[in-house]
């Protein structure tokens, strides 16, 4: 049996008349850069977020990048943000000119722990971005409670964790602004790059969307300089069409995790969510003894099973973070994290068959 670590093509097929039509209907349109579509994507997925407002971009890191920028993030300011994550998040801080300022996570959840959040808090820390790693949400609580405290603002990192509940709220409705990846692969994936930055705020909206397109107010007539990062049409199309299966797809991950969580149970270490929240489970992730990792994928590989490692280095040990001076005692759950986990096939079309398969080669290793 041979096993995808995800099937986009899958899901294509059992969408695939409402992708070709809406692809269809933009090119006949020839509306190619924002325009209809992306718009009437942007208002379903504010609602679907619980906020008032969305703003399409161009991919998920221009989304957390413009999203500090309208919140006045630059040169002489710290932004306070997980050690494990993708670099985009890191990444994004450090393109306004501010510094990154790494925190160990939480060794069962792997998002930000949130008992060493206020050790890191400066007079230059501006913001908090807490990120929703793997589709489990951050313990938004503590860090709201910090941020209130500290007079921080807070931008969620949603890129993997599209339909995430907090304690009964969206996620999006924990942050001043939320940013969102549509990456192909993610729960929510365009046909392409594209991402999205979602807030109540009108104001920081407005100039969100201006920034975006070029400190643009009018044709021509420009408050600022900005940047070029849009939503293109066809995007916003393949995106509303799959925003009304997010909800039966968001089931059967979930679905899918718990049969997994059954059938692993006592073998390897398997995902802990935090109490009364809706893990949405962008990657599902278990961990094995780091002297044994890579014979394990390699098992898996010979048995037909595609894996991965989100994220084989801890963000703060990066080459592009040598300049920090990080040591290992620095991080260690981080680093010790990030040398034993391992991510399993993870999608919609996953079926029980196939998890049953999978467990069981893994209970053979």
């Amino acid at each position: 049996m041979n096993i995808p670590f995800v099937d986009l093509k899958s899901q294509y097929n059992e969408i695939k008349q409402e992708i070709d039509s809406a692809i269809s209907e933009v090119i006949s349109n020839t509306a190619f850069i924002g325009g209809k579509y992306a718009r009437q994507f942007e208002e379903s997925f504010a609602k679907y977020t619980g906020v008032k407002h969305c703003v399409g971009v161009g991919n998920g890191t221009d989304a957390l990048f413009i999203a500090l920028k309208t919140l006045g993030i630059g040169p002489g300011d710290e932004v306070i943000t997980a050690a494990n994550s993708f670099i985009a998040t890191s990444e994004a801080i450090s393109a306004t000119g501010a510094r990154v300022v790494f925190v160990d996570i939480n060794p069962k959840l792997y998002t930000i722990d949130v008992t060493k959040i206020e050790e890191k808090i400066t007079p230059k820390t501006k913001a908090i971005i807490p990120v929703h790693l793997y589709g489990q949400p951050a313990d938004m609580d503590p860090i709201l409670s910090i941020a209130k405290k500290h007079n921080l603002k807070v931008i969620g990192d949603a890129a993997q964790a599209h339909g995430a509940l907090y304690k009964g709220k969206k996620i999006a409705q924990c942050a001043d602004m939320t940013c969102y990846s549509f990456y192909p692969g993610k729960n929510l994936g365009a046909y392409g790059d594209a991402g999205a930055i979602v807030t109540d705020n009108d104001t920081w909206a407005e100039n969100a969307r201006k920034f975006a397109n070029h400190g643009r107010a009018a044709k021509y007539n420009h408050e600022f300089e900005g940047v070029n990062s849009r939503m293109d049409g066809i995007q916003g199309a393949v995106l509303g069409v799959k925003l009304n299966y997010i909800e039966d797809w968001t089931e059967k991950r979930r679905r899918n995790a718990y049969l997994y969580n059954e059938l692993l149970q006592g073998v390897v270490t398997t995902p802990v969510e935090l109490d009364d929240v809706r893990a949405v489970y962008h990657l599902y992730v278990v961990k094995v003894e780091a002297a044994k990792r890579e014979a394990f994928q390699a098992f898996l590989k010979e048995n037909g099973i595609d894996t991965g490692i989100h994220y084989p280095i801890a963000l703060p040990y990066l080459q592009a973070y040598d300049y920090l001076n990080h040591t290992e005692s620095d991080f260690p759950v981080s680093l010790k994290t990030s040398q034993e986990i391992v991510s399993l096939p993870m999608c919609p079309q996953l079926n029980e068959e196939q998890i049953a398969y999978v467990a069981e080669i893994i209970k053979k290793f």
